[in-house]
């Protein structure tokens, strides 16, 4: 139930009002505000009403009585208690969530701030709030409670392929092919192309690389198996040194890549273009122009030793 809902204590002499500015506390008989709860989550919150737990433990007079064999009276009790500030609790929910909220008299976080230590402070924060529920997207989202950190998720905008000829600097595109990105860059940071060749270079053409056995017939995306093309009408094959999706047909991108050397029109809307060569142009040049077997194979291995995103 989403409605906003008023009531009165259980003395009856307050009535709770869910606002705007928190939940007010009237004693109605003098029209009077006598407190404001969670007025300082009033504005991330819309609460709608509750309900109100006394603190006051309820006390068998002759029970106590009879227990104390006559020592003590009951107005010592009373007294004592009186000392004692009531830990009456208000349970609340609020507009639009799937959590309940419990306010107290005492605030943690207010408390920390009395230390004046930051730390402190810091876990106070934290600490107060608990999950009693399975957290959704934006939770996840705003809490980075994915099960990946910042790092891991982040798509790169540029790459530099260090391999055993010289470095060669990528500008990615993660806007425009945001899949395709996220594979490579997944790959990259879990050293998956590491020490893998260059299996296929052909002069005037391409290099390429990706494939872990290193006979273009291996390698997979970082979800396992194949993924869909990302064909973008402004990324073409349109002039050397593009950096594209090796395939074997339509929607089977795994981990291998090519850069070309020269354009290649042909290949657009058949390779997915996820990035261009800014520097060590010269090194693709390099690689292009080894000596290669009859199957496109340089005869000494030229490598990848590692990836970095950046």
């Amino acid at each position: 139930n989403q409605s906003l809902s008023l009531q009165f204590d259980p003395s009856g002499r307050y009535l709770i009002v869910p606002t705007i500015i928190g939940v007010k506390v009237i004693e109605w008989s003098t029209n009077k505000c006598r407190k404001v709860i969670a007025k300082g989550d009033a504005s991330t919150f819309r609460f709608l009403g509750g309900c109100m737990c006394l603190g006051e433990a309820k006390i068998d007079k002759q029970m106590h009585l009879a227990r104390s064999a006559g020592v003590g009276t009951v107005s010592s009790v009373k007294g004592k208690d009186a000392e004692k500030k009531s830990d009456a609790l208000y349970v609340t929910m609020a507009f639009n969530k799937r959590r309940f909220y419990v306010f107290s008299h005492f605030d943690p976080i207010i408390n920390a701030e009395n230390t004046e230590d930051d730390k402190n402070q810091q876990e106070a924060a934290i600490n107060r709030d608990i999950l009693n529920e399975p957290p959704d997207a934006e939770d996840l989202l705003l809490n980075n409670m994915d099960g990946k950190n910042a790092e891991e998720t982040k798509l790169g905008k540029e790459a530099i392929l260090r391999t055993t000829m010289g470095d060669i600097h990528i500008r990615l595109f993660p806007e425009e092919t945001p899949r395709t990105v996220e594979n490579f860059c997944g790959h990259a940071r879990s050293s998956y192309y590491d020490n893998v060749i260059f299996h296929r270079v052909i002069k005037g053409f391409m290099i390429q690389t990706g494939d872990p056995l290193g006979d273009g017939t291996g390698g997979e995306s970082i979800w396992g198996g194949e993924f869909e093309d990302e064909f973008v009408r402004d990324l073409r094959h349109d002039r050397p040194f593009t950096v594209s999706m090796a395939n074997a047909g339509p929607g089977t991108n795994g981990s291998q890549f090519f850069i070309t050397t020269v354009p290649t029109p042909w290949l657009d809307n058949k390779h997915t273009v996820f990035g261009r060569v800014t520097r060590g142009m010269d090194v693709c040049a390099a690689i292009e122009n080894v000596k290669v077997d009859e199957l496109d194979k340089p005869s000494n291995d030229i490598s990848i030793v590692s990836v970095d995103i950046l």
